[in-house]
């Protein structure tokens, strides 16, 4: 019988576990968020999440042992995320998945939360396979990578300074929209034109990613037509906003596809959500002759399903020292 997978997942605001059988078939995945506690605050705040996360850690783990209809005994392997992450956040899920896999004298798996974010697309499209060229865009985060072989990763681009998800959440907070800021610009991008105002494309070499000039961009043109008196029609820089870091996306990845010769595209991690940047890539994939996979929405969000699915095809195991570890990369 294929093992059973316990996925713990804390990296940030949403504490989450899931149980897994073989590599894709998901029987419970329980995400506990923290986003009306933090929304007050216009983001996370570390210690509350920190704190958070301690009262819900076992209930959520409970209640993902009870969807699935196993009990810990069934449990073959337990996977937790140890980086990146908010250093507090990350040690909760850490030990609490240390402790069970003492008790049960079970494998402990420690898997890094961006590969996850791929991984997720194997619970999406159960078909999929490497290699495959992988955009993962989050809110720490972006990247190019050529995934050649379930644990070979090579990685062509990332960013330099703000990640989009970064330059979302900020445009957002300037606006005065509600955090998260990621969905309320693509919501609000909806009933603007993406084309009446000329953002800068950040111009960086090679498969890179910038978006600290584009931000600034925004926040000049806010302020410059604040100081005039001019009016802001809101969904407008929205729009225009959105569509150049989309179209800047896409265009990397394209490019990159093309010269390493990838006919797969994935699309990962938080942003994946956004549904300009969904379209866009599908649209070109379609023209292009390329396949094209992204993840379900649940799947876009931080979640311990693509954290058990890394650990399984993974083949390297933790012990007892294992620590967080912050700024993981990829």
């Amino acid at each position: 019988m294929d093992k059973l997978t316990l996925g713990i997942e804390t990296s940030c605001d949403e504490t989450a576990a899931a149980v897994l059988r073989g590599g894709r078939q998901l029987l419970s995945n329980v995400i506990s968020t923290q986003i009306p506690l933090h929304q007050k605050f216009g983001g996370v705040v570390p210690e509350i999440a920190s704190r958070k996360h301690i009262v819900n850690i076992m209930p959520v783990i409970d209640e993902a042992l009870t969807e699935a209809g196993v009990n810990l005994r069934d449990i073959n392997q337990i996977a937790v995320t140890f980086g990146p992450g908010l250093a507090g956040a990350l040690l909760v899920g850490l030990s609490a998945a240390k402790s069970l896999a003492y008790a049960l004298k079970i494998p402990l798996i420690a898997v890094n939360h961006l590969e996850g974010h791929i991984f997720a697309n194997f619970l999406s499209a159960p078909q999929l396979e490497p290699p495959f060229l992988s955009l993962v865009v989050s809110g720490g985060h972006t990247a190019l990578i050529n995934m050649t072989d379930y644990n070979r990763f090579e990685l062509l681009g990332q960013s330099r300074d703000d990640a989009a998800g970064e330059a979302f959440d900020k445009i957002a907070r300037v606006m005065g929209l509600p955090y998260p800021g990621g969905p309320e610009i693509d919501k609000l991008a909806k009933s603007g034109d993406p084309n009446a105002i000329t953002f800068p494309h950040p111009k960086v070499t090679g498969y890179d990613f910038s978006f600290s000039g584009l931000k600034s961009a925004v926040l000049n043109y806010l302020n410059t037509a604040q100081m005039k008196g001019d009016s802001i029609d809101a969904a407008d820089v929205a729009a225009s906003f959105q569509k150049t870091v989309v179209d800047t996306l896409a265009e990397k990845t394209l490019a990159a596809a093309e010269e390493f010769n990838l006919h797969k595209i994935v699309l990962a991690g938080g942003v994946a959500a956004n549904s300009s940047l969904e379209k866009t890539l599908r649209t070109a994939c379609e023209r292009r002759g390329l396949e094209f996979y992204y993840p379900s929405k649940i799947l876009c969000t931080d979640n311990a399903a693509m954290i058990a699915c890394r650990g399984y095809y993974q083949n390297t195991f933790a012990d007892a020292t294992l620590n967080a570890v912050p700024n993981l990369g990829l």
